[in-house]
């Protein structure tokens, strides 16, 4: 009895940290839409040039996605953990010294080395352990860290002006989570389940090599999946603030808390779903919250009275929060289990390259044209992923039969 009750605990144990280790990797995502007007007027940059900093963490983010298996075989997934939030942790506090803008770039790298090596490792360690449902409120814990980014630095700009100080609070945060993974580097050896002697297969299980991997064609369309979705939440999430200050004239403060505000309805869509998701299935998920995004993106469009730009970007938030880790946990259907673990760290390599090049492609068309660009790019997107979508559900079905 002693040792189901130990058990149990360490399972509890590493699932909370799991979660707090997302909402850490959601912090710094959530400050730079609010942060970059105040940025690139720091540092006389032109609008577009938030993809130079995207790129720049992209690069880290890939680095450390794709070596992610071999960096949490050598350094375990405790130590992974401890390491890749000081990373991230002291790129945060560089940014907040930096007096270059060569320097604010450099450091972006660094902080994506730390953020890739997080997101992709707990992936794989939650698709192999644990069900769809707690993959979902892993990433709903992602949506709890983006929906404070912004409001730490709102508060941060109204309350004292500068933008530094929203990096320095959440950069302190993050060497101090790096801190308790040290001292909890024990929980992690035994990974929660060492006492199972009689289990199926897991994907860590697996040891296919990465070039036969990447031979498959459902693994690129798999990748191609991730870099539209994270190109569509990243780009709300850096570009709302701008679109409701620079283009439709809503104020700071309140255009902060309604860029919080996709944030915040994403956390709860991706909590409700956690309740659901075994019950439904992975593909009525994907299905029912594409359609609901059609129809928040079109709302944002047409905006006919200024709350509409709320309303829109509440229930695109809402509705695409679950698509990424059902997605996720849709992968050995998509490529097999035999490829699935290469597969989750190289789709999570591609994200973080969606994330970093769509929303800079729309602040060059924005740049071009108008920030007006922003909610007509997003329904494209959005209607391009619907597409993708169906075209894998077609050859997961031939592949069935």
């Amino acid at each position: 009895m002693q040792a189901v009750l130990t058990k149990y605990r360490t399972r509890l144990g590493l699932i909370l940290l799991a979660y707090i280790a997302f909402i850490s990797l959601g912090l710094p995502d959530g400050l730079l839409g609010v942060a970059w007007p105040s940025i690139r007027a720091s540092f006389s940059r032109p609008l577009d040039s938030l993809g130079m900093m995207l790129v720049a963490s992209t690069a880290g983010y890939l680095t450390s996605s794709f070596a992610s298996g071999r960096i949490i075989a050598r350094l375990g997934v405790g130590k992974t953990l401890a390491f890749s939030c000081a990373a991230t942790g002291l790129g945060m506090i560089g940014y907040t010294l930096a007096p270059a803008w060569w320097m604010m770039v450099t450091l972006a790298v660094l902080a994506g080395l730390g953020a890739g090596a997080i997101d992709a490792g707990l992936n794989t360690y939650v698709a192999s352990h644990f069900g769809e449902g707690l993959m979902q409120w892993l990433h709903a814990c992602f949506g709890i860290g983006v929906t404070l980014g912004p409001i730490i630095m709102t508060l941060g700009l109204t309350h004292f002006n500068s933008w530094r100080v929203g990096y320095a609070t959440v950069g302190t945060a993050q060497l101090a989570l790096a801190t308790c993974f040290m001292l909890t580097l024990a929980m992690w050896k035994d990974g929660g389940d060492a006492a199972a002697t009689e289990r199926p297969r897991r994907l860590t299980d697996y040891k296919t090599p990465i070039p036969e991997t990447l031979r498959q064609g459902a693994v690129w369309l798999s990748m191609l999946l991730f870099f539209i979705y994270t190109g569509i939440e990243a780009t709300l999430g850096n570009w709302t603030y701008s679109l409701l200050t620079e283009a439709r004239g809503i104020v700071p403060q309140q255009a902060g808390f309604w860029a919080g505000s996709y944030w915040a309805t994403f956390t709860v869509g991706r909590t409700v779903a956690g309740l659901y998701a075994r019950r439904v299935g992975v593909h009525t998920i994907v299905r029912t919250s594409l359609l609901a995004a059609l129809c928040g993106a079109l709302i944002l469009w047409w905006n006919p009275v200024e709350v509409a730009s709320l309303v829109g970007v509440g229930i695109i938030g809402l509705a695409i929060a679950p698509i990424f880790p059902a997605l996720v946990s849709g992968t050995s259907a998509r490529v097999s289990p035999r490829f699935a673990a290469n597969t989750i760290g190289i789709q999570i390599g591609a994200a973080g390259l969606g994330a970093a090049t769509l929303p800079g492609f729309a602040g060059f068309l924005a740049r071009r044209t108008s920030l007006e660009v922003i909610p007509v790019y997003v329904l494209a997107a959005i209607v391009l992923l619907f597409g993708l979508y169906a075209v894998s559900l077609r050859r997961e079905e031939t592949a069935a039969r």
